[in-house]
């Protein structure tokens, strides 16, 4: 049985991590739309977000949306041809600026607009983008993205959008690259009037319309990315909380379906304990203006900014599974845990090119075994991030490949939080890794960031040069072997499936003391006088020990 169970963990764990979020691609093979996509093109590049109004209808018994995204930018440079992303089968109608209508041009997924206003360097303009369509219906959410139709078991309409890697210009237009977030937005959204409509940000406003409609109006005042906007509309019913965390009351507001209200109430206690764990790590949670919502949706769930998604079922673990095989993973809500994890790294920090995804996923990961330290012990935290080794496969790096919006091996989950475990060891100063950790989420608050970034300021803050560790754990898939015999009284060992350059300091317990070692890639000894020589390597390392001898 318990075979049985880790193979199911193991298929689990395997489903999100090779779909996660991201919708992994299958081929290598680049086009000019994903150049397009994933590049900070000239019709980009020379000019800045400064906020979105995305007012739009959603009509369920077409299943299609239609309306109006404002845009007002700040132009960095003379140019007169702007970019913006809306995918098929989404249509864009209309483009105005200061009245005037605008001619356009389509290429796949990208629109490119003739600008006739003299586009000065610091000033700030609008352009209105009229749209409308049946956007992609998501297969698979959140993996296969899109947006969710489907009715709840009283028949009402239940709705979500889920977009991540697949592009929010998949249901509304905008500038479809991480690397520029407006900073803020307003969310306008027209719903039939038996619904309620849950968004990013507070609720500014309910209208009722002649035609029995109603529109929520949710304002957003930090900077958000295009995937972390949603829609989430259903026969929802709302409770409330005040979280005393770190930066005085935080609003708690949970949104879910009626007849869940009950369990809710009780199941969604971990909210309070997340925010407890993951400030004591992180810092203060990075959107007090805009509150934290958990909102119920008719799939598995995501990290949308100040409006997390949940969809597992009332269960604890990932749908009732430990992912760690350890026990440990039972003792939370993997999805109130993880998704809102992402409120720290993932919409406080920000990858700016999907390549660089482990920013999101490998720390998120982490957190949960950061969560279960902090209400369970140490050790138990070690357990359990130790436990999601078996579901790593090393099948390619980490980092995907850059400008073509294509990430990385689904292992930044397990093995990236692996990594960052490895690194706590290596610094062996609880303390300073705390703030670390902390600091990061200080130091890029509400930015958006690259690897090198994150690579550099860990290093700085440690005093230690981890560029060797994240070249071995990013950029290859191979795993450090340990390799050593005992010879003459003598130790003798190196490192050995790895870069030619990778050094890392490692702790082993040597004939019953704790000893740290510093291997190469070339043969080194040691003294190991004693009866019987034995040596052991701390587990929290994530390398493979061999002997030689055995």
């Amino acid at each position: 049985m318990k075979k049985q169970f880790f193979q199911v963990c193991a298929i689990l764990f395997i489903t999100i991590t090779t779909q996660a979020q991201g919708l992994f691609s299958k081929s290598e093979i680049f086009t000019h739309q994903d150049s397009l996509r994933g590049s900070i093109t000239k019709e980009r590049a020379w000019w800045n977000l400064k906020s979105y109004h995305l007012d739009i209808k959603v009509n369920p018994a077409e299943k299609t949306i239609t309306g109006t995204n404002t845009v007002r930018y700040t132009v960095l440079s003379e140019y007169n041809k702007m970019q913006i992303d809306l995918q098929e089968p989404m249509q864009i109608y209309k483009v105005t600026q200061d009245g005037k209508e605008l001619k356009f041009e389509r290429d796949g997924n990208a629109f490119f607009i003739e600008l006739t206003a003299t586009q000065k360097v610091g000033d700030t303009k609008e352009v209105i983008v009229s749209f409308g369509g049946k956007p992609k219906e998501a297969v698979n959410p959140p993996w296969d993205g899109g947006i969710t139709w489907r009715k709840d078991k009283n028949g009402n309409d239940f709705i979500a959008s889920s977009c991540q890697g697949l592009g929010a210009s998949i249901w509304w237009p905008n500038k479809d690259h991480m690397y520029d977030e407006v900073e803020n937005m307003l969310i306008s959204v027209n719903v039939p009037g038996n619904l309620t409509n849950v968004s990013n940000g507070r609720l500014q406003s309910v209208k009722k319309q002649k035609d029995g409609t109603k529109t929520f109006n949710w304002y957003v005042s930090n900077p958000i990315n295009n995937y972390g906007v949603n829609i989430n509309i259903g026969d929802y019913v709302n409770f409330s909380e005040k979280y005393k965390g770190e930066k005085g009351d935080l609003d708690c507001s949970y949104y879910v379906l009626r007849d869940n209200l009950k369990t809710a109430q009780e199941h969604f206690k971990d909210a309070p304990k997340m925010l407890k764990a993951l400030e004591n790590w992180f810092g203060p949670y990075p959107f007090y203006e805009d509150s934290y919502k958990l909102v119920e949706t008719p799939y598995l769930g995501m990290e949308h900014q100040s409006s997390v998604t949940y969809g597992n079922d009332y269960k604890m673990g990932y749908r009732g599974n430990d992912l760690s095989g350890t026990g440990w993973g039972l003792k939370f809500d993997y999805i109130i845990i993880h998704e809102s994890g992402h409120e720290w790294f993932a919409n406080n920090i920000t990858y700016k090119d999907i390549a660089d995804m482990w920013i999101h996923e490998s720390f998120t990961t982490y957190s949960e075994s950061l969560f279960v330290e902090y209400y369970y012990g140490k050790e138990a935290g070690a357990q359990y991030v130790r436990g999601l080794r078996k579901m790593i496969s090393n099948d390619k790096q980490i980092i995907g490949s850059y400008d073509v919006n294509k990430e990385g091996s689904g292992d930044m989950y397990p093995k990236g939080a692996n990594m960052l475990h490895t690194i706590r060891q290596i610094i062996n100063d609880d303390a300073k890794w705390k703030s670390i950790l902390r600091g990061l989420n200080s130091t890029f608050y509400h930015q958006t960031v690259t690897t090198k970034q994150i690579e550099y300021y860990m290093s700085a803050q440690s005093g230690i040069d981890l560029s060797a560790i994240f070249n071995q754990y990013l950029r290859t898939p191979q795993i450090p072997t340990f390799e050593y015999y005992f010879r003459n009284q003598k130790l003798v060992y190196n490192w050995m499936n790895c870069n030619e350059n990778f050094t890392m300091p490692l702790k082993v317990t040597l004939n019953g003391v704790e000893t740290w070692l510093k291997p190469t890639r070339d043969w080194q000894m040691l003294d190991a006088s004693g009866e019987k020589p034995s040596l052991v390597v701390d587990n929290n390392f994530y390398v493979i020990p061999f002997n030689i001898t055995d």
